[in-house]
């Protein structure tokens, strides 16, 4: 069942380790296919250096294990509310990144500072507010997907233009068209995640205001991927 897409599940996982994304457990790929309404995605706790392709589990949208012979990812709840809600994303990807996960424990946006961050999102990337003691308590990692969407409804962001989150005190979510898509987002935010924590350094050093121009900001999204971009090849 769905074997191709086990492949692409099992091959992203491993490129979470090769980027250095993940120590030990701490992360996982997802995938669903839209027409079945499955998604597959990394077994809880396996460690990425045993695991293998006939370890990922197929899951339905209400997170029952339709095939595989290990428990799915603990975050798997987070993972079905956003395939729920963004309706055209592939795939989902979480690790503890450390760049990106020092602005979430922080509980902190991480802005906008350059050119590099806007050729990756039109605008800062957002935090959660902190989940409640009662949304810790009964269905944590269901609530943990419902605050991402709650804060992407009320700001009104298109995850499609912005395709990662930082979960507050917790950690990253990313996601993209498929699997590779989504690792390579989850890597590009650690990268500017960690630009922007050293360019708040240098500018509180120089006593200078940090923070990329509207219009070049815009001017840079749009070139890779707006409607007339030209970023790249055809």
């Amino acid at each position: 069942m769905l074997e191709s897409l086990k492949q692409e599940v099992f091959k992203a996982n491993l490129l979470l380790k090769e980027y250095g994304l993940v120590v030990l457990t701490w992360g996982n790929v997802s995938a669903i296919d839209r027409q079945s309404g499955l998604i597959v995605i990394k077994p809880s706790g396996v460690p990425y250096e045993t695991m293998n392709v006939n370890d990922m589990v197929v899951v339905d949208l209400e997170g029952n294990v339709v095939e595989g012979h290990l428990k799915p990812s603990s975050d798997t709840p987070t993972h079905i509310e956003l395939y729920k809600s963004f309706k055209d994303i592939g795939s989902v990807v979480h690790t503890h990144s450390p760049w990106a996960t020092a602005f979430a424990q922080a509980g902190r946006n991480i802005p906008a500072y350059g050119t590099t961050h806007a050729d990756f999102a039109n605008r800062n990337i957002p935090c959660t507010r902190g989940l409640t003691q009662s949304e810790v308590e009964d269905e944590y990692e269901k609530n943990t997907g419902r605050v991402i969407v709650e804060r992407f409804e009320i700001e009104e962001i298109s995850p499609n233009d912005c395709p990662a989150v930082l979960i507050h005190r917790h950690g990253p979510f990313c996601w993209g068209k498929d699997s590779f898509k989504a690792v390579e987002n989850a890597l590009v935010l650690e990268e500017i995640a960690k630009m922007a924590f050293r360019t708040e350094q240098l500018a509180d050093y120089e006593g200078r205001q940090a923070g990329i121009e509207d219009y070049l900001l815009d001017k840079h999204y749009q070139r890779k991927h707006g409607k007339n971009a030209y970023y790249g090849q055809k």
